[in-house]
């Protein structure tokens, strides 16, 4: 009887064991990030759905350039990480646009809807379509990226027209800057 019991428990371990190392092989089902809420100039088209959210911090290069005996701050290029949600490194975003994944996968983007300013003390959020996109050395985490959409930013604003002047034209500023980027790519892909 003894004896009997043993196996029994042995039986009843071995079949918890099994199941566990099938519940570990077998695909988590993930959720997809969320679209965003945006206004309605910078939604993406049907046939996309969201795959990536980074979450930037950053900062927005601007030069103080003499156009034509005018002085003027001008847009030079970003310069950021992207986060998950988990707080872990997934890209960076440099002049281009572009972004880099952490496998080295890369797209760049165009602008191809007018900017939304949502918040006048914040850059716009805006819309882009993938103008080329390609994968990396260790991955193609951002290869089919069709679309790349900047959201609910703080901060980043050139600076104030009136520090742009003759004592400090060449000179550049970095100003800081937080953003939600939304990868999207094809649903039939």
């Amino acid at each position: 009887m003894r004896i009997t019991n043993r196996l029994e428990r042995l039986a009843v371990a071995g079949t918890i064991a099994t199941a566990v190392a099938v519940g570990a092989l077998a695909p988590v089902a993930h959720a997809e990030p969320d679209a965003p809420d945006v206004p309605s100039t910078i939604a993406v088209p049907e046939g996309h759905k969201v795959f990536l959210v980074g979450h930037a911090v950053g900062v927005q290069i601007y030069s103080c350039n003499d156009v034509a005996g005018a002085y003027r701050w001008g847009f030079v290029a970003p310069r950021a990480d992207l986060f998950g949600d988990s707080g872990t490194l997934i890209a960076t975003h440099f002049v281009g646009p572009t972004w880099q994944a952490t496998d080295g996968s890369t797209v760049v983007g165009k602008l191809d809807a007018p900017p939304a300013t949502v918040d006048q003390t914040a850059i716009p959020w805006l819309r882009l379509v993938a103008d080329r996109a390609a994968a990396g050395p260790a991955g193609d985490r951002l290869a089919r990226t069709t679309y790349i959409q900047r959201t609910a930013t703080t901060g980043g604003l050139a600076p104030a027209a009136e520090t742009c002047n003759a004592s400090t034209v060449g000179t550049t500023a970095e100003v800081a800057y937080t953003a939600d980027y939304h990868f999207w790519k094809a649903t039939g892909r």
